[in-house]
């Protein structure tokens, strides 16, 4: 199961989960392994079995998240080991995922050996980003942001290019791919006119763009809204085009950001990665919403411009990481709760009942059918997002 694991932590499959499987022949000696490298291609279990062949047939399969049972993308794992001639599994975790779940009593039922909770809290740490926006029912949000030395995003006009070095912004681009999906706000995008991709080889699906411009005032020539891949306008309520996400106000007339990745999540997102810009993070802080936060610091200073974050943002918060990415400082900040609890914006939604859906790391040169080294990225666990809601 260890193998297992260390398995688990490779591809980018966002937003599925992270999955690793071991197959051992009836002697106990390995004969498979495979991990679920990227959604939409074979899951851990098949590229196992596709390696074992014939030597799974009375062997035993470790897999560090409970087989799916359901007809996705790809057959149910729980019936490919079936067929395969597995007589005992062990898994790691059970599916928290009602619509994936049941593989462990559907190879119950047909005679296979299950046993449950093998290592069970290391596989959580792999794959804790997922595991939590299950439970709770609401994407992960990790927050970006990069700084000059002296703590400014921008200088006073609006421009930063280029902060920090090639290897932060290529880190964060991977951040991208592994969170599935990222966000910036309005000015964001009139600014810095973004792509927003992973542009990595080894990254077969590129993240879901969002954008927070509640007034629709980001026009048409941006590179965001060409090419086909997916972006998204995120809009105040009523909805008026095809790629538009409504999302409810407050009180104070800000977008709920609660909402939002409540929404998201229901739509199959169970990540977001919101890189800014400083006055979009500073809403998701302010409404507590926030599961990491990623800081790189580079190097060069502003003397002055605009403030990556606000004063007094810390309070809550515990540096859990920090190490130098080439010159530039990585810190990775968690807020000081208990791991995997609803941000608190969300809690008090859970706890009345509330339903907000009616408003609408580094990869290598090595083949790909080996493993590559775990990621920093995937190391450093759960991630959280903020993005700007303000116009």
């Amino acid at each position: 199961m260890a193998r297992a694991i260390e398995l688990s932590a490779q591809g980018y499959p966002a937003p599925n989960p992270h999955v690793g499987c071991v197959i051992l022949g009836p002697d106990g000696s390995t004969v498979g392994e495979g991990w679920h490298e990227y959604a939409g291609g074979p899951h851990a279990e098949v590229m196992a079995l596709r390696a074992a062949g014939d030597r799974a047939r009375g062997g035993t399969a470790c897999v560090t998240l409970e087989p799916c049972n359901h007809q996705g993308r790809t057959g149910p794992c729980s019936q490919a080991l079936l067929q395969a001639g597995v007589r005992r599994v062990l898994i790691a975790v059970r599916d928290p995922n009602p619509q994936a779940a049941g593989g462990a009593e559907a190879l119950e039922r047909a005679g296979v050996e299950v046993v449950s909770g093998v290592f069970s809290s290391e596989a959580e740490q792999i794959n804790f980003r997922w595991l939590t926006a299950v439970r709770r029912k609401s994407a992960w949000v990790a927050l970006k942001l990069a700084q000059t030395a002296d703590g400014f995003v921008a200088r006073s006009d609006g421009t930063s290019k280029w902060i920090t070095t090639e290897e932060s912004r290529r880190y964060a681009r991977l951040l991208r791919a592994t969170m599935g999906s990222v966000l910036v706000g309005r000015r964001t995008v009139e600014a810095d006119d973004p792509l927003l991709t992973a542009r990595d080889p080894d990254v077969r699906n590129e993240p879901h763009r969002w954008v927070l411009d509640p007034n629709r005032r980001v026009g048409p020539g941006f590179q965001i809204w060409g090419g086909d891949l997916p972006a998204t306008r995120i809009v105040k309520l009523p909805v008026q085009g095809e790629n538009e996400l409504g999302v409810p106000d407050r009180s104070d007339g800000t977008l709920d950001l609660g909402a939002f990745t409540v929404e998201i999540f229901h739509r199959g997102h169970t990540g977001v990665l919101v890189e800014g810009g400083a006055a979009t993070v500073s809403q998701f802080l302010s409404q507590g919403i926030g599961d990491e936060l990623h800081l790189f610091t580079g190097s060069v200073s502003f003397g002055s411009g605009i403030r990556a974050l606000p004063d007094g943002w810390s309070e809550g918060w515990q540096r859990v990481e920090e190490r130098l990415i080439s010159s530039d400082l990585y810190q990775l900040w968690r807020p000081v709760q208990e791991m995997g609890e609803p941000s608190s914006a969300l809690r008090s939604q859970y706890k009345q009942g509330r339903t907000v859906r009616k408003h609408l790391l580094s990869p290598t040169n090595q083949p790909t059918n080996q493993p590559r080294p775990v990621s920093s990225a995937l190391r450093a666990g759960p991630f959280s997002v903020w993005t700007s809601v303000s116009d």
